[in-house]
């Protein structure tokens, strides 16, 4: 009973593989594809399809005022003449300006003195990051400390040696 019910199984499965191969290699009908196009076509409403030649022959007076590069070569136009320019003579030596003051983007808000020893320690802080620093100690990679005051701390950028002096600021209420 079970080969019999294979080689039916067999045969309906054949006969879909048939079924589909037919379906999906025969031509498609054209006849149907042609009509549908020709019932889409509205030709445009144009008056008098004549040339226009008073409009082609202001075109062939026209001349061209550009770079006169050639848009066709890949090599570049050439550079446009430079007008002659009046000597300058400076009246004396350029002066360079003063370089921008010394920004320092951290707040100076303390410190403490050890009784014992007396070495000061300041309070600095850059946003969310609180630093404790001695003196000699490097602010933010790039500030050396170099003396703390009662209510300013003295630094100088290592990379140009410029200094700046900060003020003791207090915090504001929280």
């Amino acid at each position: 009973m079970a080969r019999q019910y294979r080689l039916v199984l067999l045969v309906a499965l054949l006969l879909v593989l048939a079924y589909v191969a037919y379906v999906s290699l025969r031509p498609a009908g054209v006849g149907s594809t042609v009509a549908n196009a020709n019932n889409a076509f509205v030709p445009l409403a144009v008056e008098n399809p004549a040339l226009r030649l008073d409009l082609l022959a202001n075109l062939k007076k026209l001349t061209y005022t550009g770079s006169q590069r050639n848009i066709f070569s890949a090599t570049p136009p050439p550079p446009p003449p430079k007008p002659a320019a009046a000597a300058v003579v400076p009246a004396g030596p350029v002066i360079a300006p003063p370089p921008p003051p010394l920004v320092i983007p951290a707040t100076f808000f303390g410190y403490v003195a050890d009784a014992q020893t007396g070495t000061k320690r300041a309070f600095f802080n850059s946003g969310d990051d609180v630093f404790v620093l001695g003196i000699g100690d490097i602010l933010l990679g790039r500030f050396r400390l170099l003396q703390i005051g009662n209510n300013n701390a003295e630094l100088e950028e290592t990379a140009s040696g410029r200094r700046a002096t900060m003020t003791l600021e207090e915090p504001g209420p929280s």
